[in-house]
């Protein structure tokens, strides 16, 4: 089985963590998540590393949660489940903790925990083509794991708009409402 994660260091210190899953536009799973909990906690050890950036393999940042995951899930029983919220509420904390500055490098899709992904990371630059959605509820589950984090970053009035509606919106809304720092074209993601 492939890694759902590449972890690329420069020289300079910059570690470049990408989702390796583009088969499922780069959706988490169990097995991306324990890997990419490890992984920011190996980073934040690490002495060499100064700045971690986040990005996505293929044509989307992150969708979220895997839907085949999410389908395993509902067989968990209620103590399987909590187990399962709190690795990933420790993998977005684990992001968010990082002793090492993060900068989000956003293109395509970011829907459901995607978004928490950005919303804990330091910087988030977004290309202009990039689209964003709570989309959780469309499935009938609130935005828990990923909650406090965009609410920090988008305030409540807009998390409440979002995360209710779970409409997709752009890149310059995003930065409007301060899920994104920046938008730029997609050639100059990397600048």
């Amino acid at each position: 089985m492939s890694s759902g994660v590449i972890l690329e260091m420069r020289d300079d210190g910059v570690a470049t963590v990408t989702l390796n899953r583009p088969e499922v536009r780069n959706a988490f799973d169990e097995h991306l998540i324990a890997e990419l909990t490890g992984l920011f906690q190996q980073l934040d050890q690490d002495g060499q590393v100064r700045v971690v950036v986040l990005a996505g393999n293929g044509k989307s940042f992150s969708a979220g949660a895997d839907l085949n995951w999410m389908r395993r899930t509902a067989a968990y029983s209620k103590q399987e489940n909590i187990k399962d919220a709190l690795r990933l509420a420790s993998m977005m904390r684990a992001v968010d903790k990082l002793s090492k500055p993060t900068v989000a490098r956003v293109h395509g899709a970011a829907f459901g925990g995607g978004v928490g992904l950005i919303a804990c990371c330091d910087i988030a630059i977004a290309a202009e083509s990039a689209v964003f959605s709570f989309s959780e509820v469309r499935l009938g589950l609130l935005p828990a794991a990923i909650g406090p984090y965009a609410l920090a970053a988008i305030g409540a009035r807009n998390a409440r708009r979002y995360f209710l509606s779970s409409e997709r919106f752009c890149a310059e809304e995003a930065k409007r409402i301060g899920l994104v720092h920046e938008v730029v074209a997609a050639e100059e993601l990397d600048a």
